[in-house]
């Protein structure tokens, strides 16, 4: 593992020398943008010696030393392999690795039905591989339910496969080199086979916190998740160590939230501001063949929060200009915007399954971040022709019992 920890402060190097370790050349261009911003970076393997050191050994053995007034921890999280299972860490790979193969997976077995899960199936049966996903309970858990289904049901009317309520037990290889995975159907309690090229397993990521020594700092971990546990400020149990990003507990595994976490420290440590990172309506989309972008809560979020007759839904299905053109099936195209029901009826989430939703719902995140109203969003003029109009058009709602498909321009 390589720590990609940020110090800040007044640093001091009591051991290593002047020069910078050559980086790979795949971080060529972010380094040299950190080096022209004069902040020194060193391509090591650290862990805390005390809570204001850092020991950092470099590919070449060699040790250095850092120390700084402040420490923040960014090291993010990887994939998770089930070690239970027999055979697993031997032949299977992850969504890290699949974008290294040199030859093409072949038939694949997806294991998960998470976002990474339902991305990499999607994109691998894109390219025309026979590809199958596996799915315990539930997909994208966490998500709109609702838009999760239709998100499945459109991967599969596109060629992906489901395996539900299944989990695996066993993966061997076979002499013809094929992988001969063995699960169980957890509704019947019968055990079934089969055989693939790939198996790539998306069940989970787990934080890069094992191997940096918090306990000599004393940082506290979550012992379950072994995640930082961390304030609003983003400080640890060490008031000058604070960690932002996945390796944070309670905090959305999400790059650009990551990001402006980190800024908004930066900012504070170094006196420019007091603004905390905001986790409330953090807009994001799961990048499907139909994309499924969402800000702010889900319907079974709204309802167990607010109950269910304070909450109006409405929502409409409609057909893309692109679709129509090329007469594609949009039956899954599908809005739906959570509202309080008491006026001006606050929009509490929106949720957008089409092409582009990651544009549409980016642009929506403003104004919902802003405490946009139903009735706000009514008055907004929409663009024709986009999908993004449709948002503005949405007038029926889930209580009226009323269909909700377009039927026209």
């Amino acid at each position: 593992m390589e720590v990609q920890a940020s110090l800040v402060g007044r640093m001091s190097n009591q051991g290593g020398g002047e020069a910078l370790p050559k980086a790979p050349r795949t971080r060529h261009y972010r380094v040299a943008f950190i080096i022209r911003r004069k902040v020194k970076y060193f391509n090591i393997k650290a862990g805390f010696v005390n809570e204001h050191t850092v020991c950092g050994v470099a590919k070449d053995g060699k040790e250095t030393l850092l120390s700084a007034e402040h420490i923040v921890i960014a090291t993010g999280g990887r994939p998770r392999y089930p070690t239970h299972i027999e055979g697993a860490l031997e032949y299977g790979i992850t969504s890290d690795d699949i974008f290294w193969l040199k030859e093409s997976p072949g038939k694949t077995l997806v294991v998960g039905a998470s976002y990474v899960a339902l991305e990499c199936a999607g994109f691998l049966t894109g390219l025309g591989l026979d590809t199958t996903v596996m799915i315990r309970s539930i997909p994208l858990r966490g998500f709109d339910q609702q838009m999760s289904s239709l998100v499945t049901e459109y991967m599969a009317s596109q060629g992906t496969r489901f395996l539900r309520g299944c989990t695996p037990s066993r993966v061997r290889r076979r002499p013809d080199g094929q992988l001969q995975v063995t699960w169980e159907d957890l509704t019947s309690g019968k055990e079934d086979m089969g055989t693939f090229n790939t198996v790539l397993w998306a069940t989970g990521r787990i934080p890069e916190t094992r191997s940096l020594n918090l306990e000599k700092a004393g940082v506290n971990v979550n012992p379950n998740s072994q995640k930082i546990l961390v304030d609003a400020q983003e400080t640890t149990s060490i008031p000058h160590i604070y960690a932002i990003g996945d390796v944070a507990e309670g905090r959305p595994e999400l790059t650009p939230t990551a990001i402006m976490a980190g800024k908004l420290l930066a900012q504070r440590l170094c006196g420019q501001s007091s603004d905390v990172m905001d986790y409330d309506n953090v807009p994001t989309t799961v990048f499907t063949p139909l994309e499924y972008g969402c800000v702010g809560l889900s319907e079974e979020e709204a309802v167990a929060r607010h109950g269910e007759e304070h909450v109006e839904v409405y929502h409409a299905y409609y057909k893309p200009l692109e679709f129509t053109v090329a007469e594609r099936d949009a039956s899954q195209c599908y809005i739906k915007m959570v509202c309080l029901r008491k006026p001006p009826q606050l929009v509490l989430g929106l949720h957008f399954l089409g092409p582009n939703a990651g544009e549409v719902t980016q642009g929506f995140a403003l104004g919902i971040k802003c405490g946009a109203s139903y009735v706000q969003v009514m008055r907004t003029v929409g663009i024709h022709p986009t999908c993004a109009e449709e948002v503005a058009k949405l007038r029926i709602s889930k209580r009226s019992g009323l269909d909700p498909t377009v039927t026209g321009c």
